[in-house]
């Protein structure tokens, strides 16, 4: 089972990239585990300086931004 930290602040952007991904993995039927992440300390601690984060199993996948529908199917499929 892949684990999925979203990491934000609440801000909009954030609120929208749990969403998205909690979606793609509804739909797809994915074996994944979703949190979503607002403790700045554990930002900082894996270099997320700008929200939202993505982080898949332990890697920082994207900082800033909400990656595209296509791009979070493939990281949640385990392509990395």
């Amino acid at each position: 089972m892949l684990s999925v930290k979203v990491l934000g602040t609440g801000c909009a952007k954030c609120k929208n990239l749990d969403k998205k991904v909690r979606q793609i993995v509804d739909e797809n039927r994915l074996d994944v585990e979703v949190n979503y992440i607002d403790d700045i300390q554990e930002m900082i601690e894996l270099g997320i300086l700008s929200t939202p984060g993505l982080v898949i199993d332990g890697e920082v996948k994207s900082v800033g931004i909400i990656p595209k529908d296509a791009k979070l199917l493939s990281w949640l499929n385990g392509e990395f």
